[in-house]
């Protein structure tokens, strides 16, 4: 049962055609939700799926809550499109946390999924292994600075093995360049590490072009539920968003 007095937490994705999308997010947080029973814990869309957030905010009773991004860096959905539907729903004081990246809990949850995927801790040693951080991409220079410390942190998790990272839209190189590069360099075993919440298209096309192993995305792994909460006890820290979405307050 909900705490009536706890602010709610407001899990914001992204939204894709994909039907495994929507399940997966579903997934993580029931994760969540067992991490923190008596959490009110919901579920609003960007685009794409519903509930869009700005219906999960105009169904909020009068209250706080705190918007925390199922998104891996900074970039224009975060630092407009969440303060801008905060500013849809008078009734509510909201807060606006970081985003999910760059943190060690997403390193966990990557270094997981390659272990799923086949890659073997033996292979830290060799020369001629390397790794693709496949993200989906941003004009946005914030963005592709938190996805370049994720792969430093990664590479760092693996042992020293050359993590690049990689983009399937708006930024270079794409997976493709990243993995002509790595070969180029003489590392023939080249893993794509997929940097995604959840299935989608972006998702897939980077699967598709891995030359040997391709990890899940992140999903419901244990370690990105923590990091919900984590954001959401952070964003609890600072103060609630009273400004127009110009305006963004994140930690």
């Amino acid at each position: 049962m909900s705490t009536p007095h706890l602010p709610t937490l407001v899990a914001v994705a992204h939204g894709s055609r994909d039907p495994r999308a929507l399940t997966t997010v579903k997934a993580l947080l029931d994760r969540v939700r067992e991490l923190r029973p008596g959490l009110p814990v919901r579920l609003g869309h960007i685009e794409l799926n519903a509930p869009l957030l700005t219906d999960t905010l105009a169904g909020l009773p009068e209250g706080d809550a705190v918007l925390v991004p199922l998104l891996l860096s900074r970039g224009h959905h975060v630092k407009h499109d969440l303060p801008g539907a905060a500013a849809t729903a008078p009734h509510l004081r909201v807060r606006v946390a970081a985003p999910l990246g760059p943190h060690p809990l997403l390193v966990e949850a990557l270094h997981a999924r390659l272990i799923e995927a086949g890659w073997r801790t033996a292979y830290g040693t060799s020369r001629s292994t390397g790794v693709v951080l496949a993200a989906a991409g941003s004009r946005d220079p914030d963005s592709a600075a938190d996805t370049r410390r994720t792969a430093r942190l990664l590479s760092e998790r693996l042992g020293g093995v050359p993590v690049v990272p990689a983009y399937a839209s708006a930024a270079a190189p794409t997976v493709q360049g990243a993995i002509r590069a790595l070969t180029a360099q003489g590392r023939h075993r080249i893993a794509v590490a997929s940097y995604f919440t959840a299935p989608g298209l972006f998702a897939t096309r980077s699967a598709a072009a891995a030359p040997r192993l391709a990890a899940a995305p992140l999903g419901p792994h244990p370690a990105l539920a923590r990091l919900v909460l984590h954001r959401y006890d952070q964003a609890l820290a600072t103060a609630p968003l009273t400004t127009g979405p110009s305006q963004l307050v994140t930690v």
